[in-house]
Formats: structure tokens, C-alpha cells, sequence
């Protein structure tokens, strides 16, 4: 095989590969900007705001004011703002609630009061704390999943601009071989 040759086959390969990573870049923003979004877009329209001074001070575990205080007042409208606020503050109010306990445990202890008619009472006390812990780990299931998709759509971007660049790198190397195979063919 010639030199020439070589040169354009190994340039047009290097030039159709450029084509697909900047096709596959352009997707890619594409999916990010959808992604990111449409999480502003839900979280934004519920209007939460996150907490704030007493509220953040009021926690027991630093971990949870540390968590939280980035955030503090402004709007709930990103992943790691619904992060913070379903693992640091729903979830920091359930546990003090529940004393640590589980939806499942509770739900579990619910029903075996729930049979004694002497513990009517606790059964009724287990039955709000139950229906509570349910509305917990529903609001945080939501945004945590709202948290999962604005992950997604932040590895998108950052898979893009890869594409992007190595797009242009080889769509480079493939101009300055097709270059080369002239002058190759012009010697």
C-alpha cells in the first residue's frame, strides 16, 4: 500500500469519526440542557425554598446544617439543592420523629397494635407517625430522583464538550493528513 494511500484511508476514517463525535457532542448538549431543564423546571414550580437559620440551627447533626447552609434560603430548583433537602432536612425531621426508625418498621409496629384493642391509643399514635413517614419517603423518592436526573444531565454536558473536543482534534488530524497525502503524491 502506498504512502498516499495510507494517508487518505487513515484521513477519511479520522474524518468520518470526527463526524460522528460531533454529532454524538451536539446530543449530548442537547440531552444536558433537556435534562437540566426540565429539573429547574419541576423543582421550581413547587416553590420550595430551602431553609434557613433556625430552621438549619434547629437539626441535631452538623452534618445536616453543613449540608444545608450552601443553600440556604434560595430557591429548591437543582439536584443538589433536592439532595440536600430530602437527605438533610426530610430526612433529618423523620428520623427525629420516628426516633430512627424506618417507614417498614413503623408500619410494622402499627399493625401489630392495631390488633390489641388495649393499645387502641399507641395504634392511633403509630397510624399518623406511619402516614407521615410515608409523605417523607415519597417527597424524598421525588427529589432524589430529580437529584439522579440533574446528575445525568451534568454527565451529558461534560461527555459533550469531550465530544466536542475530540470532534475537533480529529477532524484536525484528518485535514493535515489529507494535507500530507498531497504532497506526498505531489513528490
Amino acid at each position: 500500500m502506498s504512502r498516499k494511500t495510507l494517508d487518505t484511508l487513515l484521513s477519511s476514517t479520522g474524518a468520518i469519526l470526527a463526524i460522528v463525535l460531533l454529532i454524538a457532542g451536539g446530543l449530548l448538549a442537547w440531552a444536558a440542557n433537556f435534562a437540566n431543564g426540565t429539573v429547574g423546571d419541576q423543582l421550581s414550580a413547587q416553590r420550595i425554598t430551602m431553609p434557613q437559620g433556625a430552621a438549619i440551627d434547629s437539626l441535631e447533626k452538623e452534618a445536616d446544617k453543613a449540608a444545608l447552609r450552601p443553600f440556604a434560603g434560595q430557591p429548591l430548583d437543582n439536584g443538589p439543592a433536592a439532595k440536600a433537602y430530602a437527605d438533610h432536612y426530610i430526612l433529618a425531621h423523620m428520623n427525629k420523629s420516628s426516633g430512627g426508625k424506618t417507614y417498614s418498621e413503623v408500619s410494622a409496629a402499627q399493625s401489630a397494635a392495631a390488633k390489641d384493642p388495649a393499645k387502641a391509643e399507641e395504634a392511633k399514635k403509630l397510624l399518623d407517625l406511619k402516614q407521615s413517614l410515608f409523605q417523607g419517603d415519597a417527597l424524598r423518592s421525588m427529589l432524589l430522583t430529580a437529584y439522579a436526573f440533574g446528575t445525568i444531565g451534568m454527565i451529558a454536558q461534560i461527555a459533550s464538550v469531550v465530544a466536542f473536543v475530540g470532534g475537533a482534534v480529529l477532524l484536525l488530524l484528518a485535514l493535515l493528513g489529507f494535507n500530507h497525502s498531497r504532497k506526498v503524491a505531489a513528490s
